[in-house]
């Protein structure tokens, strides 16, 4: 449904930096570097964008797919070890649905961001 977005971030360089580490376990890079910003996603094309601007974007929630809960759990610690702030362990949210499982974050300029994994475990 969403082709791409757009995060506007304080920092440009220290946003793109959190963001190389947190989402390489997911599989995701950089597909494009701007003067104005670079543009992230898989091996197809960048669907998730940072540009630096004032004033940055208010805090957005924004869930990355992840193909194993392996990779939620690797996002995670990725995530915090970039400088991320913890704001919900790895682990199942079954109020959502029976095999929702999810880690979130909250990213240098503050938005909530989350890994999930919608597969049952294997």
């Amino acid at each position: 449904m969403i082709d791409h977005l757009t995060l506007t971030v304080r920092d440009l360089a220290r946003s793109k930096a959190f963001y190389v580490k947190a989402l390489a376990p997911l599989g995701y890079a950089v597909r494009m570097d701007l003067a104005w910003g670079c543009g992230m996603g898989d091996e197809r094309k960048p669907c998730f964008w940072l540009k630096q601007g004032d004033p940055p974007s208010r805090p957005t929630h924004i869930a990355f797919a992840a193909r194993t809960r392996a990779a939620v759990d690797a996002f995670h610690a990725a995530a915090l070890a970039a400088g991320a702030t913890d704001d919900g362990p790895p682990g199942l949210r079954p109020h959502y649905h029976e095999h929702y499982y999810g880690a979130f974050v909250k990213d240098p300029d503050g938005h909530p961001i989350e890994a999930v994994c919608h597969a049952p475990p294997r």
